[in-house]
């Protein structure tokens, strides 16, 4: 039956649900999502940190971005989120999942960042990223992004702070 379902599984999903499923001890995942209602428009994040091991959360927070967020700043702000978690956290080896394709290729090196607004968000990132010991991108579906979308969702429908 496994050999039937690795047939049909696409490679990209098989690839996904085989890197959850086998986690190393000490593997921390971060959930990281932007929400934004219109483009631009309003807007917020979120960010979760899960024991990839024990399944248990160690730390989420979102924040209100304010009245005049894009859609991609919104996601950069996101995992900037995730990224200052994970280093208040003193994680060594985190895997950050998002909804983003564009995000997770431009953190990757495969696609340039070519919009002005959001080479600044990048750079810092990046800054914190090289400040952590080890960091991996994952782009997953959005249905496995959920909980970071409620938490975007919420700083919007709260326009607070919540950590």
């Amino acid at each position: 039956m496994r050999a039937l379902l690795r047939r049909l599984t696409p490679l990209r999903q098989r690839d996904f649900t085989r890197s959850i499923s086998t986690p190393a001890p000490g593997v921390v995942w971060a959930f990281a999502d932007g929400a934004c209602r219109g483009n631009p428009g309003v807007g917020g994040c979120g960010a979760r940190l899960v024991d990839a091991h024990t399944q248990q959360e160690l730390a989420s927070a979102c924040e209100f971005l304010g009245d005049h967020e894009t859609n991609n700043s919104a996601e950069y702000k996101g995992l900037r989120l995730a990224l200052q978690l994970a280093r208040d956290h003193d994680v060594q080896q985190l895997v950050v999942h998002m909804d983003s394709e564009l995000i997770i290729r431009q953190m990757l090196g495969v696609y340039r960042v070519k919009a002005p607004q959001l080479r600044l968000l990048h750079q810092e990132c990046q800054q914190i990223q090289h400040g952590l010991a080890t960091v991996h991108f994952q782009h997953i579906p959005r249905e496995q992004n959920a909980l970071a979308d409620q938490l975007a969702n919420q700083a919007i429908d709260r326009r607070v702070q919540i950590q």
